[in-house]
């Protein structure tokens, strides 16, 4: 009887062995064979010298002061019709809210829907008390080992001149597009677009305009930051996360701190412990949707134990869940994330307050929402706490299809101008003026081709931000080429 036992559990073994391996076998390459893209000549040291320039101009954008730094977005304006003086004689160019920048390029097919490219001009400002930790000045722009250093160089300005490069070369080349072309450089990206990408938004939905689709600035590509993935990896953002800003409450009768009530009955221990709760009883971790195909992508390009796990998600599915918890990167892609960010309470170390509040960051999961994220709150926070939200929240963006043609484009784009590298739908965590275009946009895409190591992942928002002159060259032949792609669209 064991040994028949035995029999039938080898047998089972064995099966499963072979339903991996067919599995894993059966998982084909997802990326597309193109060759590479033809040369192209570009003066590399006076690129990165316009971007040093647009460096050197500190446009700092503020959610209070629309007229912030105003004469500094001038300046820059001044400057981009100085360094790409085609675009400015041939697009017709809308200033929008005194600082935002609106270029339209004419296409020759007037069925053909139209694509926005879009490049913010603002960026965050310098974290007091660091200035002396950058190896250059942070609003140098200086060009030096090889890197455009500075404010800006990454985030986004390195985009606005690539993206203004590559029209100033294909005009000068006597191209024009088949489908008009939108610049957007709005100027309040980093406080979120108010004045700058939603009024655009707005301008474009009053001419009754359709986009095929958006690239905006998002995910990167990629050098040895992903497990198991030798090659460069390009990422492209499928969908962004919405979010939404809480505030819980208490309140309970204020005292000397002499006699204290009982334990778990003042404003301070109600609004701890619910604190306690949400921390530890946070959404689960979901593979799915985005981040199920971003590995489902990856699989095939992976070995050994990796590729086996990725290709057989209906059996590794929750242990990958687990282990990509652990990691805050890979955390705040499988699940609605919690963060806690403010407490106040108490002004006099003798006084128990009378009233504790406390703030949380809610990053929210495509397929979950803002109401379920408020409903998630109050039942976790317990009797006698307030729920409310602070307002500016925003929902998940619909996730783009891979099977649009405007994927295929993108993906015929990168695998022909960095040749070898791998691409991959991912969710973009962060926030971008593409999400104010969704209802004017068929897909959106949320990529930069910025080259990115684990050791720069700092420099974003952080110290030392810097951009390869050579990354920035390969930016403008990115642009150029996918240009050129949407011109001619392959079969």
């Amino acid at each position: 009887m064991v040994k028949r036992i035995l029999l039938v559990l080898a047998a089972l073994l064995l099966l499963l062995v072979a339903v991996l391996a067919v599995n894993t076998l059966r998982q084909g390459s997802r990326q597309l064979d193109v060759p590479p893209a033809p040369p192209l000549a570009l003066d590399e040291k006076a690129l990165a010298d316009k971007l040093g320039a647009a460096i050197r101009l500190q446009t700092v954008s503020s959610l209070e002061d629309p007229t912030a730094n105003a004469a500094e977005f001038r300046k820059l304006h001044a400057l981009l019709q100085e360094r790409f003086p085609r675009v400015h004689a041939t697009l017709q160019r809308d200033l929008v809210n005194d600082l935002s920048l609106l270029y339209t390029w004419k296409g020759t097919d007037p069925n053909a829907k139209p694509v926005a490219f879009i490049a913010h001009q603002d960026v965050v400002p310098i974290a007091p008390g660091t200035e002396s930790k950058w190896q250059v000045a942070p609003f140098s722009g200086e060009v030096k080992d090889g890197y455009v250093w500075g404010r800006g160089a990454w985030d986004d300005k390195g985009n606005l001149i690539a993206q203004l490069e590559a029209v100033e070369m294909l005009l000068a080349a006597g191209f024009q597009p088949r489908q008009t072309i939108y610049l957007i450089a709005g100027a309040d990206e980093e406080v979120g677009g108010p004045r700058g990408a939603v009024a655009i938004a707005k301008m474009l939905r009053e001419r009754k305009v359709r986009l095929d689709f958006v690239i905006d600035e998002g995910l990167v590509l990629t050098e040895g930051i992903l497990p198991g993935v030798k090659a460069p990896a390009a990422l492209v953002g499928m969908a962004e996360k919405g979010y939404i800003t809480v505030q819980i409450t208490a309140n309970a009768p204020p005292g000397h701190a002499s006699m204290p009530p009982p334990p778990g009955t003042t404003a301070i221990a109600k609004v701890g412990d619910a604190l306690k709760r949400l921390d530890e009883e946070q959404f689960p971790p979901k593979l799915q949707g985005v981040a199920r195909e971003l590995f489902q992508t990856l699989a095939p390009e992976m070995g050994g134990i990796q590729r086996v796990a990725l290709s057989n998600l209906w059996l590794f599915g929750p242990l990958l869940e687990k282990q990509l918890a652990k990691g805050a990167s890979t955390n705040a892609m499988l699940r609605t994330t919690t963060a806690l960010t403010i407490v106040n309470a108490g002004n006099k170390s003798n006084v128990i307050p009378g009233q504790a509040d406390a703030t949380l960051d809610y990053r929210i999961l495509p397929g979950d929402s803002t109401e379920k994220v408020l409903a998630h709150v109050r039942s976790k926070v317990g009797e006698g706490v307030e729920v409310k939200s602070l307002g500016g929240s925003t929902e998940p963006t619909p996730v783009s299809s891979t099977a649009a043609p405007s994927y295929y484009q993108l993906q015929r784009t990168l695998r022909a101008v960095f040749p070898g590298t791998l691409v991959a739908p991912a969710l973009y965590v962060a926030g971008s003026d593409s999400h104010h275009f969704v209802d004017l946009a068929d897909s959106i895409y949320r990529f930069s081709p910025v080259r990115v190591k684990p050791e720069d992942v700092a420099r974003l928002h952080g110290t030392n931000e810097r951009i390869a002159v050579a990354n920035l060259g390969e930016l403008v032949r990115f642009y150029h080429q996918l240009l050129r792609n949407l011109n001619a669209p392959a079969p």
